[in-house]
């Protein structure tokens, strides 16, 4: 079956490069030019990916995302995030709302299909994977793709699960912030970026009994992240 995505980008121009660009990838685009559009085709259809330009003429693309984000329907849907702005704060802004990655404009074709393709590798569902990872009240459901905290789902997008399972999977163990993007299998992040910072805030967010306080997913100063063997007061490992 042909993975199919939306782009929603006022610029038909760029829209026009970047959707024969990803067709050549083997993907089946549709094109709107506004939040309104997107919406609509959103609702009626089914899509595997999305990618929203930040700025468009009704609106701000950031008030989608969160749309998205705040719907069971789409929480997961994978979402990369295009932005004219040179402002760090603003694609931050995106990444704590819950856009997978971003791509700052101009950009060359052929990152962006890297990104995406990148993207939906990440979001697919592990083959035969029933592994759970339990560590006190928080359980990782590696088949599921879900983690759980006291039995409820934790809402996190589909690269935040990943990055919790690269920690997960090497607890005890201090990972620098080279190493997790390692793990991650060739996500575009760079190593300066402050974007890995941003996915942990929102894992803690969810999976913290206190944020502020963080038991389960530690810094290092100076040295990355680490995933504690012993979490909660009645974790006896």
């Amino acid at each position: 079956m042909t993975t199919r995505l939306l782009l929603i980008d006022d610029d038909a121009r760029l829209s026009a490069m970047v959707g024969d660009y990803l067709r050549s990838g083997g993907y089946e685009i549709d094109s709107v030019g506004s939040l309104a559009a997107g919406r609509d085709r959103l609702a009626a259809g089914q899509y595997d990916g999305l990618v929203l330009d930040l700025m468009l003429p009704d609106g701000d693309g950031l008030d989608l995302c969160r749309e998205l984000r705040s719907s069971p329907r789409t929480r997961t849907l994978p979402l990369l995030m295009l932005t004219a702005r040179g402002e760090p704060m603003d694609r931050i802004v995106g990444l704590e709302l819950g856009a997978d990655d971003y791509l700052p404009k101009p950009f060359e074709p052929r990152e962006l299909l890297a990104r995406v393709k990148a993207l939906l590798r990440r979001a697919a569902p592990a083959p035969s994977e029933e592994e759970v990872l339990r560590f006190g009240r928080l359980e990782i459901d590696l088949g599921e793709r879900v983690a759980r905290l006291d039995s409820k789902p934790c809402d996190l997008t589909s690269h935040q699960f990943d990055l919790l399972v690269v920690l997960a999977q090497s607890p005890g163990r201090v990972l620098s912030r080279d190493q997790i993007m390692d793990a991650l299998k060739g996500h575009p992040l760079e190593a300066f970026d402050r974007s890995i910072d941003v996915h942990i805030s929102r894992i803690r967010a969810v999976i913290e009994d206190d944020p502020k306080m963080p038991r389960r997913v530690l810094t290092v100063r100076g040295a990355g992240y680490v995933f504690a063997r012993k979490q909660d007061a009645d974790d006896a490992r």
